[in-house]
């Protein structure tokens, strides 16, 4: 089955739409704000090996409306945590919400930071930091640093290593595809039992 191999395929096509760079910014904005979709980067990293030049760019202007979706969550959970908590228990969500709700009455604003800069499913940070109403403009700050800095650190390392490792990505893509899914699993188990 060569799910992932399809996927990247597909992927690359979009990176060439001529809307590709607004369908980027939507899908930055709805993946931290509330949706459970993938993560910007499976976008910007094909458009980036697409067009090197406009790398920086695109990492700017990912960050930019992934920050503003960060907001729109925030103000979800600020506002209406209540409408949302069933949905989040429908999801599978739950669990992973009350540990993110541990972490930031242990670690604070740090715990923004990192959750920006991590894999880890960013709108539950957005929405818990709202519920637990903490400051704005810290919150605001923190994900700008740490969604910035994981975008800008993507979109870099594409620009000088995507030409020459693009064959390699192709040639393995299932074997990532699949090591990812691995990764995410045991991240999930460790969330839960941790």
């Amino acid at each position: 089955m060569n799910l992932f191999t399809r996927l990247y395929e597909t992927v690359l096509r979009w990176a060439d739409h001529p809307m590709a760079s607004r369908y980027l910014a939507g899908l930055s904005f709805i993946e931290s704000a509330f949706a459970p979709v993938p993560p910007p980067d499976v976008m910007l990293i094909p458009m980036t090996l697409k067009k090197p030049s406009a790398g920086l760019s695109l990492a700017f202007w990912t960050t930019i409306f992934s920050v503003l979706g960060g907001l729109a969550g925030y103000l979800i959970g600020y506002f209406a945590f209540e409408l949302l908590e069933p949905m989040i228990h429908e999801m599978g969500y739950w669990e992973k919400f009350q540990k993110v709700v541990e972490w930031f009455n242990k670690w604070g604003f740090s715990i923004v930071f990192i959750a920006g800069f991590s894999p880890l499913p960013y709108k539950l940070f957005t929405i818990a930091a709202g519920t637990l109403s903490l400051s704005l403009v810290p919150f605001l700050l923190a994900s700008f640093v740490g969604r910035g800095a994981r975008f800008f650190l993507v979109a870099a390392l594409v620009m000088k290593f995507g030409p020459r490792v693009e064959p390699v990505i192709r040639r393995y893509v299932e074997w990532l595809g699949w090591g990812s899914v691995v990764v995410l699993v045991l991240a999930i188990i460790v969330l839960r039992g941790g």
